[in-house]
């Protein structure tokens, strides 16, 4: 057992900025997940279709590739968004042996519901925070994504969320 003096040698969890961002990004996670619900939608489908929608048309291996997911998880992504009336595969206009991928209307009003979800939950993370500090955070965090190797705007478990 460790003489009194010790416990001093070991710094508080709220000290480290580890803890503390884990302990954020779980409870933005469990959020969002719980306020997309309703939506009929997961937070990696979220994440697919919104990356659809800044370059529609992008053929599933393109996809699969901007996303970092094998080919076989894009195409579960695909079939399950396609099932929910969210996306639709059209013969690809430059390709003839692949499909492009596309928005509905239906996809468009859940993001455009998830959207307002996504800034309702990061103004209440973030509504201690002044303009300034926001931006400064958003900075931080994007330099730090970028040094720990991730892509941007791809959370890392996308591949393993269902």
């Amino acid at each position: 057992m460790p003489a009194p003096d010790d416990q001093h040698d070991v710094p508080a969890l709220e000290t480290r900025a580890s803890f503390l961002l884990s302990q954020l990004g779980l409870q933005s996670a469990q959020r969002f997940t719980a306020a997309l619900a309703p939506l009929g939608i997961t937070p990696n489908r979220f994440g697919v279709l919104a990356h659809l929608a800044r370059q529609e048309g992008r053929t599933q291996q393109e996809l699969a590739t901007a996303l970092g997911l094998h080919r076989n998880s894009m195409v579960g992504l695909i079939d399950d968004l396609e099932a929910r009336g969210l996306v639709e595969r059209r013969r690809h206009p430059d390709d003839r042996r692949a499909y492009a991928i596309h928005l509905t209307p239906s996809a468009r009003e859940v993001l455009a519901a998830g959207d307002r979800l996504a800034d309702e939950q990061e103004e209440a993370m973030l509504g201690e925070l002044s303009a300034e500090e926001r931006a400064a955070l958003i900075a931080t965090l994007t330099r730090l994504v970028a040094s720990a190797g991730y892509r941007a705007g791809v959370h890392p478990g996308l591949g393993s969320a269902h």
